[in-house]
């Protein structure tokens, strides 16, 4: 069974129902027991920062979320709580990756909506996945590169696009609304 965190941000059943599409069976919870014994974990969003690490500490889902052994993938917000910081909302975070989140400069239109592909990527979750293939994004901050950055996009300027350390996985983008390349990814995490 996949667990779905459940927690104070959006797009929670559009990423259930990419993996009905898949044929997985999934749960919604914020049961930290069901998140620790799930095979795979999810932690989607869209959202902000501050008032979603408020949610996951007020609900003990923090220390359930650095305890799971198995692969968890954060999307979008997901990616950005699992760093050490975001400048949205002055806040601390899970410090799974270590990066910080930063607004997007106004240089350009932000936030950044759209479809883009990849500058730079590695293996892993994008086993299968071209330089060129499109993927789509919603975010006005972005994770700064680091060490687990394993894929990189360019908006203003070039951020992480996806992210992997041990069993912890994170995109920028949404796999969930990127079409067949966003479920070839989906899939790629769900036969890890």
């Amino acid at each position: 069974m996949i667990a779905i965190i459940k927690y104070n941000a959006g797009n929670i059943s559009s990423v259930q129902n990419a993996l009905i599409r898949l044929g997985y069976d999934s749960i919604i919870t914020d049961n930290s027991n069901e998140i620790i014994n799930a095979e795979k974990v999810i932690l989607p969003g869209v959202g902000e920062a501050s008032s979603a690490m408020k949610h996951l500490k007020g609900r003990g889902l923090d220390e359930a979320i650095l305890n799971v052994q198995q692969p968890l993938l954060g999307i979008c917000l997901g990616l950005q709580l699992m760093c050490d910081f975001t400048e949205e909302g002055s806040t601390n975070c899970l410090s799974i990756f270590n990066t910080q989140v930063k607004k997007f400069p106004p240089k350009d239109k932000v936030p950044h909506i759209g479809w883009n592909s990849f500058s730079s990527k590695k293996g892993g979750l994008l086993e299968g996945i071209n330089l060129e293939d499109d993927v789509y994004y919603v975010h006005s901050y972005y994770a700064e590169i680091s060490d687990e950055t394993v894929a990189t996009c360019n908006y203003i300027q070039p951020f992480s696009a996806v992210m992997q350390k041990n069993n912890f996985y994170a995109t920028q983008f949404h796999p969930e609304k990127s079409a067949d390349i966003g479920e070839q990814i989906l899939k790629n995490f769900l036969e890890l």
